[in-house]
């Protein structure tokens, strides 16, 4: 009996697999994967200058034979397909003439071949190999999931620690609930709730640790006593001085998508096309941040799960969360308790979100698609992301396979 399988020409995982039951030699694999067809690419957003270069493809002027574009009624759509290495001498002499078009095709490619790092001061932390994971301490009275849980500072700290004892690679600490419908907090109160709590945590851990805060002050004095990361949570939209404060450290930041304020962003959610909406406004936040000096090696991205989308929303950005690989960022996402689960499994309390949290943790860690995801429950989101992850990364297909332990 014939066994057939399907390979995606974009997972690597797939690919070396597959490989390795041709018994193909390691120095030929490179150029197969170079044969291999096929990109599938959805282009939006085209211009005159884009639109025109890729009809053109059709009389064959570019050299790009293997290269497929189909039109359909929108003008600034295209899906566009072939091999990588066509896809890649498309792009190189698209520079010329469509170089909006040719920065977008190699910033795509490069997010496919290559896991990306994150450099916060002094350490280096690499991506790809397994899914890491942000413990959240809220220091607020009114958060959505555990506001007036962790009010005490020794409290806070005692909580943050067991979170690095559970597995936290990261820590997230707030003074300022953006749950929706949460009102402003003044820079001095959001600083008299956390400054205690980094203090403590900083004397008794050396695990990175985030400041979720929008203020620049606020940003400024954490940095000080050795916060590693500021999480803005309006992708600088807010306070325009954040990203210089953050520039003249050597921290690292993550900018999130959010449609509107934590006031306005539940009120009727709406987009053209979410996901190239996310994009252009995750593109421009990261110039943004450049510009300030911050270097690109220090920045994350994050679509905002919860933050002005719909459920459907929330649910198809899961879905396509390998769209924002073209960013050449690492990828964070915090879905842990939000409400776009209780139209799913009927939970109406965010404590009792964990189950779906759960499945929404370990099918994007099985698609490998985010690099970091912020939860409540690190103890229980460990063990559902190292069984996701593991699926991921399996190998051990028999001794026609070459051989592989999986730990």
């Amino acid at each position: 009996m014939i066994c057939a399988r399907a390979i995606s020409a974009d997972r690597r995982a797939d690919l070396e697999l597959a490989f390795a039951r041709l018994r193909l030699p390691q120095p030929l694999r490179e150029s197969a994967l170079e044969r291999l067809p096929h990109l599938q690419i959805l282009l939006t957003e085209l211009g005159a200058a884009d639109r025109q270069f890729l009809a053109e493809l059709d009389s064959h002027s570019h050299g790009a034979a293997e290269v497929s574009v189909v039109w359909g009624d929108e003008p600034g759509a295209a899906l566009l397909g072939g091999r990588r290495e066509e896809v890649q001498e498309l792009a190189a002499r698209a520079r010329l003439t469509a170089p909006e078009l040719a920065g977008a095709l190699e910033g795509l490619l490069r997010g496919i071949a290559s896991a990306p790092v994150l450099r916060l001061g002094s350490r280096t932390l690499a991506f790809g190999a397994r899914t890491h994971l942000m413990g959240v301490i809220n220091v607020t009275p009114d958060s959505f999931s555990d506001g007036g849980q962790f009010l005490d500072p020794e409290l806070a700290v005692a909580h943050g620690l067991k979170l690095v004892a559970a597995g936290a690679d990261f820590l997230d600490v707030g003074g300022e609930s953006t749950r929706p419908g949460a009102l402003e907090v003044d820079p001095s109160e959001e600083l008299r709730r956390i400054v205690p709590v980094l203090r403590g945590l900083r004397a008794k851990t050396d695990v990175p640790i985030s400041v979720d805060t929008r203020k620049a002050a606020v940003a400024e004095a954490a940095i000080e006593l050795g916060a590693d990361l500021i999480n803005d949570v309006s992708g600088f939209q807010f306070d325009p001085a954040l990203p210089e404060v953050v520039g003249r450290s050597s921290a690292g930041c993550c900018v999130m998508h959010a449609q509107g304020s934590p006031q306005t962003m539940q009120k009727d959610p709406r987009y053209r096309d979410v996901i190239a909406e996310i994009l252009a406004f995750l593109e421009s936040a990261l110039n943004r941040a450049i510009a300030a000096g911050i270097a690109k090696e220090r920045i994350l991205v994050d679509p905002g799960i919860g933050f002005g989308k719909t459920a459907g929303q929330n649910l198809l950005i899961l879905r396509r969360l390998s769209d924002f690989r073209a960013l050449g960022r690492p990828i964070l996402v915090g879905t842990s308790r939000k409400s776009f689960l209780q139209a799913l499994t009927r939970d109406k309390l965010p404590s009792e979100r964990l189950v779906g949290t759960l499945g929404s943790l370990a099918a994007i860690a099985a698609a490998g698609s985010a690099d970091v995801l912020r939860v409540h429950d690190v103890r229980e989101a460990k063990e559902a992301v190292a069984v996701a992850d593991a699926i991921r990364q399996a190998k051990q297909g028999g001794e026609l396979f070459e051989s592989g332990q999986n730990g």
